[in-house]
Protein backbone atom coordinates (compact mmCIF):
# COMPACT_ATOMS: atom_id res chain seq x y z
CA UNK A 1 0.00 0.00 0.00
CA UNK A 2 2.86 2.39 1.23
CA UNK A 3 5.06 1.91 -2.09
CA UNK A 4 1.93 2.14 -4.23
CA UNK A 5 1.26 5.68 -2.12
CA UNK A 6 5.18 6.81 -2.73
CA UNK A 7 4.63 6.14 -6.31
CA UNK A 8 1.54 8.78 -6.53
CA UNK A 9 3.54 11.59 -4.58
CA UNK A 10 6.89 11.21 -6.85
CA UNK A 11 4.96 11.28 -10.24
CA UNK A 12 3.28 14.01 -8.93
CA UNK A 13 6.25 15.70 -8.26
CA UNK A 14 7.87 15.54 -11.03
CA UNK A 15 4.67 16.52 -12.98
CA UNK A 16 3.57 19.18 -11.36
CA UNK A 17 8.09 20.80 -11.49
CA UNK A 18 7.48 19.81 -15.09
CA UNK A 19 3.89 22.11 -14.93
CA UNK A 20 5.67 25.05 -13.07
CA UNK A 21 8.64 25.01 -15.28
CA UNK A 22 6.61 25.43 -18.30
CA UNK A 23 4.77 28.08 -16.33
CA UNK A 24 8.47 30.05 -15.47
CA UNK A 25 9.91 29.36 -19.14
CA UNK A 26 7.54 30.43 -21.75
CA UNK A 27 3.65 30.69 -20.78
CA UNK A 28 3.27 32.72 -24.38
CA UNK A 29 4.03 29.60 -26.38
CA UNK A 30 0.91 27.22 -27.17
CA UNK A 31 2.72 24.55 -26.93
CA UNK A 32 3.97 25.06 -23.74
CA UNK A 33 0.64 26.11 -22.54
CA UNK A 34 -0.93 22.95 -23.75
CA UNK A 35 1.82 20.46 -22.07
CA UNK A 36 1.84 22.23 -19.06
CA UNK A 37 -1.88 22.06 -18.55
CA UNK A 38 -1.09 18.12 -19.22
CA UNK A 39 0.99 18.26 -16.63
CA UNK A 40 -1.09 19.81 -14.07
CA UNK A 41 -3.31 17.13 -15.08
CA UNK A 42 -0.59 14.48 -14.30
CA UNK A 43 0.09 16.00 -11.26
CA UNK A 44 -3.78 16.15 -9.89
CA UNK A 45 -4.74 12.47 -10.51
CA UNK A 46 -1.15 11.57 -9.26
CA UNK A 47 -1.21 13.73 -5.68
CA UNK A 48 -5.36 12.04 -5.62
CA UNK A 49 -3.93 8.82 -5.99
CA UNK A 50 -1.36 9.49 -3.16
CA UNK A 51 -4.47 10.90 -0.52
CA UNK A 52 -6.24 7.87 -1.66
CA UNK A 53 -4.05 5.15 -1.08
CA UNK A 54 -2.47 7.36 2.67
CA UNK A 55 -6.08 6.72 4.10
CA UNK A 56 -7.86 4.58 5.72
CA UNK A 57 -11.31 5.78 6.12
CA UNK A 58 -13.93 5.17 3.81
CA UNK A 59 -15.53 8.78 3.07
CA UNK A 60 -11.80 10.45 2.51
CA UNK A 61 -10.70 7.14 -0.01
CA UNK A 62 -13.70 7.70 -1.93
CA UNK A 63 -13.40 11.77 -1.96
CA UNK A 64 -9.54 11.22 -3.27
CA UNK A 65 -10.44 8.85 -6.15
CA UNK A 66 -12.97 11.22 -7.52
CA UNK A 67 -10.37 13.74 -7.52
CA UNK A 68 -7.92 11.49 -9.10
CA UNK A 69 -10.59 10.50 -11.83
CA UNK A 70 -10.99 14.28 -12.65
CA UNK A 71 -7.22 14.26 -13.61
CA UNK A 72 -7.17 11.15 -15.24
CA UNK A 73 -9.98 12.38 -17.32
CA UNK A 74 -7.72 15.86 -18.39
CA UNK A 75 -4.85 13.27 -19.18
CA UNK A 76 -6.01 12.42 -22.48
CA UNK A 77 -7.53 15.51 -24.02
CA UNK A 78 -4.63 17.87 -22.93
CA UNK A 79 -2.33 14.84 -24.34
CA UNK A 80 -4.04 14.90 -28.04
CA UNK A 81 -3.75 18.30 -27.94
CA UNK A 82 -0.57 18.64 -26.86
CA UNK A 83 0.39 16.57 -30.16
CA UNK A 84 -1.20 18.01 -32.60
CA UNK A 85 0.61 21.64 -31.81
CA UNK A 86 3.47 19.78 -31.34
CA UNK A 87 3.66 17.96 -34.76
CA UNK A 88 1.95 21.05 -36.41
CA UNK A 89 -1.27 19.73 -37.21
CA UNK A 90 -3.60 21.97 -39.09
CA UNK A 91 -7.74 22.64 -39.56
CA UNK A 92 -8.01 20.79 -36.21
CA UNK A 93 -10.28 23.49 -34.60
CA UNK A 94 -13.37 21.16 -34.86
CA UNK A 95 -11.92 18.06 -33.36
CA UNK A 96 -10.47 19.92 -30.49
CA UNK A 97 -14.26 21.85 -29.95
CA UNK A 98 -16.01 18.03 -30.36
CA UNK A 99 -13.05 16.47 -27.69
CA UNK A 100 -13.55 19.78 -24.58
CA UNK A 101 -16.99 19.33 -25.11
CA UNK A 102 -17.07 15.56 -24.97
CA UNK A 103 -14.66 16.60 -21.66
CA UNK A 104 -16.86 19.16 -19.83
CA UNK A 105 -19.82 16.61 -19.68
CA UNK A 106 -17.87 13.96 -18.45
CA UNK A 107 -16.55 16.21 -15.94
CA UNK A 108 -19.67 17.05 -14.68
CA UNK A 109 -20.31 13.73 -13.73
CA UNK A 110 -17.30 13.17 -11.77
CA UNK A 111 -18.56 13.58 -8.41
CA UNK A 112 -21.73 11.33 -9.34
CA UNK A 113 -22.30 7.51 -8.87
CA UNK A 114 -22.21 7.41 -12.57
CA UNK A 115 -18.92 7.60 -12.99
CA UNK A 116 -17.55 6.21 -9.82
CA UNK A 117 -19.98 3.98 -7.86
CA UNK A 118 -18.48 3.32 -4.53
CA UNK A 119 -15.21 1.91 -3.17
CA UNK A 120 -14.39 -1.90 -2.24
CA UNK A 121 -11.78 -4.00 -1.21
CA UNK A 122 -9.73 -5.75 -3.75
CA UNK A 123 -6.62 -7.45 -3.67
CA UNK A 124 -4.58 -6.18 -0.53
CA UNK A 125 -6.57 -2.83 -1.29
CA UNK A 126 -8.83 -1.67 1.29
CA UNK A 127 -10.52 0.80 -0.75
CA UNK A 128 -10.43 0.32 -4.64
CA UNK A 129 -12.97 2.14 -6.70
CA UNK A 130 -16.14 0.36 -8.44
CA UNK A 131 -16.94 2.00 -11.90
CA UNK A 132 -20.13 3.59 -12.93
CA UNK A 133 -21.93 3.36 -16.06
CA UNK A 134 -20.32 6.78 -17.50
CA UNK A 135 -16.75 5.42 -16.69
CA UNK A 136 -17.16 2.75 -19.01
CA UNK A 137 -17.59 5.22 -21.41
CA UNK A 138 -15.08 7.51 -20.64
CA UNK A 139 -12.10 4.70 -20.77
CA UNK A 140 -13.25 2.23 -23.48
CA UNK A 141 -14.60 5.14 -25.99
CA UNK A 142 -12.63 8.55 -24.90
CA UNK A 143 -9.58 7.59 -23.26
CA UNK A 144 -8.53 5.07 -25.30
CA UNK A 145 -9.58 6.52 -28.68
CA UNK A 146 -7.78 9.96 -27.71
CA UNK A 147 -4.30 8.15 -26.75
CA UNK A 148 -4.70 5.83 -29.94
CA UNK A 149 -5.24 8.39 -32.18
CA UNK A 150 -2.44 10.23 -30.82
CA UNK A 151 -0.18 7.99 -31.04
CA UNK A 152 -1.10 7.08 -34.67
CA UNK A 153 -0.28 10.61 -34.94
CA UNK A 154 3.56 10.40 -33.71
CA UNK A 155 4.04 7.50 -36.03
CA UNK A 156 2.36 8.84 -38.86
CA UNK A 157 4.51 12.04 -38.74
CA UNK A 158 7.62 9.98 -37.42
CA UNK A 159 8.05 8.25 -40.67
CA UNK A 160 8.26 11.24 -42.59
CA UNK A 161 10.23 13.65 -40.64
CA UNK A 162 13.89 15.03 -40.69
CA UNK A 163 16.40 13.85 -38.65
CA UNK A 164 15.77 16.33 -35.86
CA UNK A 165 12.17 16.16 -35.68
CA UNK A 166 12.35 12.40 -35.49
CA UNK A 167 14.50 12.64 -32.38
CA UNK A 168 11.88 15.01 -30.45
CA UNK A 169 8.99 12.36 -31.47
CA UNK A 170 11.28 9.97 -30.64
CA UNK A 171 11.02 10.49 -27.03
CA UNK A 172 7.53 11.68 -26.84
CA UNK A 173 6.80 8.13 -28.16
CA UNK A 174 8.93 6.38 -25.33
CA UNK A 175 7.16 8.86 -23.02
CA UNK A 176 3.79 7.67 -24.52
CA UNK A 177 4.73 3.93 -24.40
CA UNK A 178 5.96 4.24 -20.33
CA UNK A 179 3.97 6.34 -19.00
CA UNK A 180 0.32 5.36 -20.52
CA UNK A 181 1.53 2.03 -20.67
CA UNK A 182 2.55 1.70 -16.56
CA UNK A 183 -0.98 3.91 -15.90
CA UNK A 184 -2.58 0.78 -17.47
CA UNK A 185 -1.46 -1.86 -14.96
CA UNK A 186 -4.34 0.96 -12.60
CA UNK A 187 -7.57 0.29 -14.85
CA UNK A 188 -7.34 -3.95 -14.05
CA UNK A 189 -8.46 -4.04 -10.56
CA UNK A 190 -11.30 -1.71 -11.91
CA UNK A 191 -12.31 -4.89 -13.53
CA UNK A 192 -11.66 -7.61 -11.09
CA UNK A 193 -8.91 -8.77 -12.87
CA UNK A 194 -5.93 -9.47 -10.18
CA UNK A 195 -3.62 -7.25 -11.28
CA UNK A 196 -1.57 -4.98 -9.18
CA UNK A 197 -0.59 -1.36 -10.42
CA UNK A 198 3.23 -1.94 -10.56
CA UNK A 199 3.65 -0.13 -13.49
CA UNK A 200 2.29 3.31 -11.45
CA UNK A 201 6.14 4.12 -11.08
CA UNK A 202 6.46 4.06 -15.25
CA UNK A 203 4.03 7.19 -15.22
CA UNK A 204 6.98 9.51 -14.20
CA UNK A 205 8.15 8.59 -17.82
CA UNK A 206 5.69 10.84 -19.00
CA UNK A 207 7.28 14.27 -17.66
CA UNK A 208 10.97 13.07 -17.90
CA UNK A 209 10.48 11.83 -21.76
CA UNK A 210 8.45 14.60 -23.03
CA UNK A 211 10.60 17.72 -21.15
CA UNK A 212 13.62 15.81 -23.14
CA UNK A 213 11.62 16.01 -25.96
CA UNK A 214 11.28 19.45 -25.40
CA UNK A 215 14.90 20.15 -24.66
CA UNK A 216 16.19 17.91 -27.96
CA UNK A 217 13.80 21.03 -29.39
CA UNK A 218 16.39 23.52 -28.18
CA UNK A 219 13.44 25.27 -26.22
CA UNK A 220 15.82 25.56 -23.17
CA UNK A 221 18.91 25.06 -21.90
CA UNK A 222 19.74 21.28 -20.28
CA UNK A 223 21.48 22.78 -17.03
CA UNK A 224 18.97 25.42 -16.57
CA UNK A 225 16.77 23.07 -17.03
CA UNK A 226 17.62 20.43 -14.28
CA UNK A 227 18.44 22.99 -12.01
CA UNK A 228 15.07 24.20 -12.23
CA UNK A 229 13.82 20.78 -11.87
CA UNK A 230 15.28 20.45 -8.43
CA UNK A 231 14.34 23.03 -6.89
CA UNK A 232 10.47 22.61 -7.72
CA UNK A 233 10.77 19.51 -6.59
CA UNK A 234 11.97 20.66 -3.30
CA UNK A 235 9.92 23.14 -3.29
CA UNK A 236 6.62 20.91 -3.82
CA UNK A 237 7.73 18.21 -1.51
CA UNK A 238 8.22 20.83 1.29
CA UNK A 239 4.99 21.97 0.66
CA UNK A 240 3.27 19.03 1.18
CA UNK A 241 5.50 18.58 4.19
CA UNK A 242 4.02 21.83 5.52
CA UNK A 243 0.61 21.19 4.86
CA UNK A 244 0.65 18.31 6.32
CA UNK A 245 2.29 18.73 9.62
CA UNK A 246 0.51 17.29 12.52
CA UNK A 247 1.27 19.79 15.08
CA UNK A 248 1.76 23.53 15.65
CA UNK A 249 5.78 23.41 16.28
CA UNK A 250 6.08 20.98 13.21
CA UNK A 251 4.10 23.73 11.26
CA UNK A 252 6.17 26.46 12.14
CA UNK A 253 9.66 24.47 11.45
CA UNK A 254 8.24 23.32 8.32
CA UNK A 255 6.97 26.41 7.27
CA UNK A 256 10.35 28.19 8.34
CA UNK A 257 12.47 25.86 5.79
CA UNK A 258 10.34 26.17 2.94
CA UNK A 259 10.46 30.21 2.99
CA UNK A 260 14.48 29.79 3.55
CA UNK A 261 14.33 27.22 0.49
CA UNK A 262 12.32 29.23 -1.86
CA UNK A 263 14.76 31.99 -1.48
CA UNK A 264 17.91 29.86 -1.53
CA UNK A 265 16.32 28.54 -4.27
CA UNK A 266 15.39 31.66 -6.61
CA UNK A 267 19.33 32.40 -5.95
CA UNK A 268 20.75 29.58 -7.57
CA UNK A 269 18.42 29.14 -10.26
CA UNK A 270 19.10 32.80 -10.97
CA UNK A 271 22.93 31.93 -10.71
CA UNK A 272 22.59 28.96 -13.16
CA UNK A 273 20.79 31.00 -16.26
CA UNK A 274 23.29 33.79 -15.70
CA UNK A 275 26.49 31.03 -15.77
CA UNK A 276 24.48 29.48 -18.88
CA UNK A 277 24.38 33.12 -20.29
CA UNK A 278 27.57 33.93 -20.08
CA UNK A 279 29.03 30.67 -21.43
CA UNK A 280 26.35 30.59 -24.05
CA UNK A 281 27.25 34.65 -25.33
CA UNK A 282 31.12 32.95 -24.97
CA UNK A 283 30.05 29.92 -27.09
CA UNK A 284 28.46 32.23 -29.94
CA UNK A 285 31.81 35.03 -29.76
CA UNK A 286 33.95 31.50 -30.28
CA UNK A 287 31.52 30.30 -33.29
CA UNK A 288 31.66 33.55 -34.72
CA UNK A 289 35.46 33.65 -34.26
CA UNK A 290 36.48 30.53 -35.79
CA UNK A 291 34.10 31.28 -38.91
CA UNK A 292 35.88 34.58 -39.02
CA UNK A 293 39.62 32.74 -38.51
CA UNK A 294 38.66 30.60 -41.17
CA UNK A 295 37.27 32.79 -43.93
CA UNK A 296 40.86 35.00 -42.93
CA UNK A 297 42.95 31.84 -43.79
CA UNK A 298 40.87 31.40 -46.94
CA UNK A 299 41.66 34.90 -48.17
CA UNK A 300 44.89 34.90 -47.31
CA UNK A 301 45.53 31.64 -49.32
CA UNK A 302 43.66 32.94 -51.83
CA UNK A 303 45.70 36.27 -51.96
CA UNK A 304 49.24 34.71 -51.27
CA UNK A 305 48.13 32.66 -54.55
CA UNK A 306 47.45 35.79 -56.24
CA UNK A 307 50.40 37.55 -55.19
CA UNK A 308 52.55 34.61 -56.02
CA UNK A 309 51.15 34.41 -59.97
CA UNK A 310 51.06 38.17 -60.51
CA UNK A 311 55.01 38.48 -59.67
CA UNK A 312 55.94 35.66 -61.27
CA UNK A 313 54.30 37.21 -64.44
CA UNK A 314 55.38 40.30 -63.64
CA UNK A 315 58.84 39.79 -63.25
CA UNK A 316 60.39 39.00 -66.27
CA UNK A 317 58.36 41.97 -68.77
CA UNK A 318 59.67 43.98 -65.82
CA UNK A 319 63.43 42.52 -66.02
CA UNK A 320 63.42 42.84 -69.78
CA UNK A 321 62.57 46.42 -69.81
CA UNK A 322 64.76 46.98 -67.41
CA UNK A 323 67.85 45.46 -69.47
CA UNK A 324 66.72 47.43 -72.39
CA UNK A 325 67.07 50.79 -70.77
CA UNK A 326 70.11 49.85 -69.33
CA UNK A 327 71.71 48.87 -72.52
CA UNK A 328 69.99 52.01 -74.28
CA UNK A 329 71.74 54.28 -71.77
CA UNK A 330 74.91 52.76 -72.10
CA UNK A 331 74.93 53.45 -75.59
CA UNK A 332 74.31 50.11 -77.26
CA UNK A 333 71.61 51.34 -79.84
CA UNK A 334 73.58 54.51 -80.41
CA UNK A 335 74.23 57.97 -78.58
CA UNK A 336 71.14 59.32 -76.39
CA UNK A 337 71.24 63.57 -75.88
CA UNK A 338 71.66 64.29 -72.23
CA UNK A 339 67.26 64.62 -71.94
CA UNK A 340 66.59 61.52 -73.19
CA UNK A 341 69.50 59.78 -70.84
CA UNK A 342 68.17 61.88 -68.15
CA UNK A 343 64.62 60.21 -68.51
CA UNK A 344 65.39 57.30 -69.44
CA UNK A 345 67.41 56.89 -66.14
CA UNK A 346 64.44 58.11 -64.44
CA UNK A 347 62.40 54.90 -65.89
CA UNK A 348 64.98 52.78 -65.31
CA UNK A 349 65.12 53.75 -61.36
CA UNK A 350 61.16 52.84 -61.72
CA UNK A 351 61.43 49.98 -63.33
CA UNK A 352 64.08 48.56 -60.26
CA UNK A 353 61.89 49.94 -57.75
CA UNK A 354 58.90 47.80 -58.83
CA UNK A 355 60.92 44.72 -59.50
CA UNK A 356 62.15 45.07 -56.07
CA UNK A 357 58.85 45.48 -54.62
CA UNK A 358 57.80 42.40 -56.76
CA UNK A 359 60.61 40.54 -55.36
CA UNK A 360 59.77 41.48 -51.61
CA UNK A 361 56.33 40.23 -52.54
CA UNK A 362 57.71 36.87 -53.38
CA UNK A 363 60.30 36.35 -50.87
CA UNK A 364 57.31 36.95 -48.23
CA UNK A 365 55.45 34.13 -50.16
CA UNK A 366 58.40 32.05 -50.36
CA UNK A 367 58.79 31.58 -46.76
CA UNK A 368 55.71 31.51 -45.64
CA UNK A 369 54.70 28.58 -47.73
CA UNK A 370 57.86 27.10 -47.07
CA UNK A 371 59.49 27.15 -50.93
CA UNK A 372 63.26 28.99 -49.83
CA UNK A 373 66.05 26.62 -49.70
CA UNK A 374 69.06 27.62 -47.38
CA UNK A 375 72.37 26.83 -48.25
CA UNK A 376 74.51 26.82 -45.22
CA UNK A 377 77.97 27.16 -45.07
CA UNK A 378 81.10 28.86 -43.80
CA UNK A 379 80.66 32.51 -44.67
CA UNK A 380 83.50 35.38 -43.89
CA UNK A 381 80.51 37.67 -42.53
CA UNK A 382 83.35 40.38 -42.51
CA UNK A 383 84.00 40.84 -45.48
CA UNK A 384 80.12 40.48 -46.76
CA UNK A 385 79.80 43.68 -44.75
CA UNK A 386 83.22 45.35 -45.88
CA UNK A 387 81.79 44.88 -49.62
CA UNK A 388 78.53 46.09 -48.91
CA UNK A 389 79.53 49.23 -46.94
CA UNK A 390 81.52 50.38 -50.08
CA UNK A 391 78.67 49.78 -52.56
CA UNK A 392 76.04 52.16 -50.40
CA UNK A 393 78.90 54.91 -49.80
CA UNK A 394 78.25 57.06 -52.83
CA UNK A 395 74.63 56.69 -52.06
CA UNK A 396 75.68 58.49 -48.67
CA UNK A 397 77.89 60.92 -49.82
CA UNK A 398 74.95 61.88 -52.46
CA UNK A 399 73.00 62.46 -49.15
CA UNK A 400 75.94 64.19 -47.77
CA UNK A 401 76.20 61.22 -44.76
CA UNK A 402 79.02 60.41 -42.99
CA UNK A 403 78.68 56.58 -43.01
CA UNK A 404 81.67 54.82 -41.18
CA UNK A 405 82.84 51.39 -40.73
CA UNK A 406 85.75 49.85 -39.19
CA UNK A 407 86.43 46.33 -40.50
CA UNK A 408 87.59 44.02 -37.81
CA UNK A 409 90.00 41.34 -38.29
CA UNK A 410 90.28 37.69 -36.81
CA UNK A 411 86.89 37.65 -36.16
CA UNK A 412 85.63 33.75 -36.80
CA UNK A 413 83.41 32.71 -40.15
CA UNK A 414 79.80 32.47 -39.70
CA UNK A 415 77.57 29.46 -40.66
CA UNK A 416 75.02 30.73 -42.94
CA UNK A 417 73.60 31.45 -46.06
CA UNK A 418 75.59 33.88 -47.36
CA UNK A 419 72.81 35.24 -49.75
CA UNK A 420 70.19 35.43 -47.38
CA UNK A 421 72.29 37.27 -44.71
CA UNK A 422 73.99 39.67 -47.51
CA UNK A 423 70.15 40.81 -48.34
CA UNK A 424 69.50 41.82 -44.47
CA UNK A 425 73.06 42.98 -44.16
CA UNK A 426 72.06 45.15 -47.08
CA UNK A 427 68.57 46.14 -46.14
CA UNK A 428 69.60 47.40 -42.76
CA UNK A 429 72.20 49.92 -44.15
CA UNK A 430 69.94 51.06 -47.43
CA UNK A 431 66.84 51.60 -44.44
CA UNK A 432 69.51 54.04 -42.48
CA UNK A 433 70.62 56.18 -45.29
CA UNK A 434 67.04 56.29 -46.90
CA UNK A 435 65.23 57.14 -43.39
CA UNK A 436 68.35 59.45 -42.01
CA UNK A 437 67.99 63.10 -43.48
CA UNK A 438 71.45 64.63 -41.80
CA UNK A 439 74.26 62.88 -39.83
CA UNK A 440 76.19 59.89 -39.30
CA UNK A 441 75.55 56.04 -40.01
CA UNK A 442 77.58 53.52 -37.82
CA UNK A 443 78.10 49.91 -39.03
CA UNK A 444 79.64 47.52 -36.34
CA UNK A 445 80.47 43.85 -36.52
CA UNK A 446 81.91 41.97 -33.15
CA UNK A 447 82.20 38.67 -31.31
CA UNK A 448 80.12 37.85 -28.59
CA UNK A 449 79.38 34.65 -26.69
CA UNK A 450 79.87 32.19 -29.76
CA UNK A 451 77.82 34.84 -32.33
CA UNK A 452 78.67 37.07 -34.69
CA UNK A 453 76.58 40.51 -33.93
CA UNK A 454 76.01 42.66 -36.79
CA UNK A 455 74.48 46.35 -36.00
CA UNK A 456 73.48 49.49 -37.80
CA UNK A 457 72.91 52.86 -36.43
CA UNK A 458 71.62 56.10 -37.40
CA UNK A 459 70.79 59.29 -36.38
CA UNK A 460 67.49 59.26 -38.65
CA UNK A 461 64.02 59.78 -37.72
CA UNK A 462 63.83 56.87 -34.97
CA UNK A 463 60.65 55.20 -33.65
CA UNK A 464 58.06 56.34 -31.10
CA UNK A 465 56.59 52.87 -28.99
CA UNK A 466 53.73 52.39 -30.96
CA UNK A 467 56.13 51.77 -34.17
CA UNK A 468 58.21 49.49 -31.68
CA UNK A 469 55.08 47.15 -31.26
CA UNK A 470 54.24 47.26 -34.97
CA UNK A 471 58.22 46.01 -36.16
CA UNK A 472 59.16 43.24 -38.25
CA UNK A 473 55.44 42.85 -39.03
CA UNK A 474 54.07 42.56 -42.53
CA UNK A 475 52.91 45.52 -44.56
CA UNK A 476 54.05 47.70 -41.81
CA UNK A 477 56.21 50.99 -41.94
CA UNK A 478 56.91 53.57 -38.99
CA UNK A 479 54.94 57.08 -39.46
CA UNK A 480 58.31 58.94 -39.97
CA UNK A 481 59.62 56.74 -42.43
CA UNK A 482 56.14 56.73 -44.32
CA UNK A 483 57.10 60.69 -44.81
CA UNK A 484 60.41 60.21 -45.80
CA UNK A 485 60.08 57.59 -48.38
CA UNK A 486 56.74 56.67 -50.00
CA UNK A 487 58.44 53.99 -51.88
CA UNK A 488 58.72 51.34 -49.26
CA UNK A 489 56.65 47.75 -49.13
CA UNK A 490 56.75 47.45 -45.29
CA UNK A 491 58.43 44.25 -45.88
CA UNK A 492 62.21 43.93 -45.89
CA UNK A 493 62.02 43.95 -41.84
CA UNK A 494 59.67 41.19 -42.08
CA UNK A 495 61.42 38.91 -44.61
CA UNK A 496 64.73 39.91 -42.56
CA UNK A 497 63.31 38.70 -39.25
CA UNK A 498 62.00 35.02 -41.06
CA UNK A 499 65.27 35.13 -42.94
CA UNK A 500 67.56 35.25 -39.71
CA UNK A 501 65.49 33.11 -37.26
CA UNK A 502 66.08 30.54 -39.71
CA UNK A 503 69.53 30.55 -39.22
CA UNK A 504 68.59 30.30 -35.13
CA UNK A 505 69.87 33.68 -34.58
CA UNK A 506 68.22 36.90 -33.38
CA UNK A 507 66.98 40.50 -34.57
CA UNK A 508 66.12 43.37 -32.85
CA UNK A 509 65.62 47.22 -33.45
CA UNK A 510 65.82 49.83 -30.54
CA UNK A 511 65.31 53.40 -30.78
CA UNK A 512 65.45 56.26 -28.02
CA UNK A 513 62.19 57.86 -29.85
CA UNK A 514 61.05 59.94 -33.02
CA UNK A 515 63.17 61.88 -34.44
CA UNK A 516 66.53 60.04 -31.76
CA UNK A 517 67.63 57.61 -34.65
CA UNK A 518 67.86 53.84 -34.45
CA UNK A 519 70.37 50.73 -34.32
CA UNK A 520 69.05 47.75 -35.94
CA UNK A 521 70.84 44.34 -34.85
CA UNK A 522 71.10 40.65 -36.00
CA UNK A 523 73.29 37.55 -33.89
CA UNK A 524 74.03 34.82 -35.82
CA UNK A 525 76.02 31.54 -35.08
CA UNK A 526 79.69 31.03 -36.05
CA UNK A 527 80.60 27.98 -37.58
CA UNK A 528 82.20 26.08 -34.85
CA UNK A 529 79.46 26.74 -32.44
CA UNK A 530 76.40 25.84 -35.36
CA UNK A 531 78.47 22.33 -36.30
CA UNK A 532 79.48 21.83 -31.98
CA UNK A 533 75.24 22.05 -31.80
CA UNK A 534 74.24 20.41 -34.91
CA UNK A 535 72.63 23.90 -36.01
CA UNK A 536 71.51 23.45 -39.46
CA UNK A 537 74.09 21.12 -40.54
CA UNK A 538 71.92 20.11 -43.52
CA UNK A 539 71.26 21.94 -46.14
CA UNK A 540 67.70 21.21 -47.06
CA UNK A 541 64.69 23.35 -48.26
CA UNK A 542 62.18 24.49 -45.51
CA UNK A 543 59.70 22.42 -48.40
CA UNK A 544 60.39 20.70 -51.49
CA UNK A 545 58.30 22.52 -53.75
CA UNK A 546 59.71 24.65 -56.21
CA UNK A 547 63.50 24.63 -55.18
CA UNK A 548 65.00 28.31 -55.14
CA UNK A 549 69.02 28.78 -55.75
CA UNK A 550 70.64 31.26 -53.45
CA UNK A 551 71.06 33.39 -57.18
CA UNK A 552 67.04 33.14 -57.45
CA UNK A 553 65.73 34.74 -54.42
CA UNK A 554 65.73 38.70 -55.07
CA UNK A 555 66.70 41.27 -52.93
CA UNK A 556 64.75 42.93 -49.66
CA UNK A 557 63.77 46.09 -48.93
CA UNK A 558 62.23 48.10 -46.41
Amino acid sequence: MEFFAISGLINGIASLSFALLIIYKNWRDAINRVFSLLMLSVGIWSFGYWQWLSNTSHDPALFWIRILSIGSTLVPVFYLHWILLLLGQKNTRRLLIFVYTLLSLILSLSFSDLFIKDVSSKSFFPFWPEPGLVYHFYLFVVYFVLVVYAFWLLIKTYKISNQDKKGQIFYVILGSIAGFGGALTNFFLWYDIPIPPFGNFFVSAFPVFFGYAMLKHKLFNSKVVATELLIFSIWIFLLIRTSTSITVQDFIINGGIFVLIIFAGVFLIRSVIKEVEQREKLESLTKELETANTELKRVDAAKSEFVSIVSHQLRTPLTAIKGYISMMIEGTYGKMQEIQSATLQKVFQSAEHLITLVNDLLNMNRIEEGRIIYEFKAVDIAQMVDDTVFEFKKMAEDKKLKLTWIKPHGLPVAWADADKIRQVVMNFIDNSIKYTATGNINVVLKLENDYLIYSVSDTGVGMGPEEKARLFKKFERGEGGRLMYTGGTGLGLYVAKMMVEAHHGEISGVSEGKGKGSTFTIKIPTEEYAKKNNINQQTTPTSSTSPTTPQSTPPINK
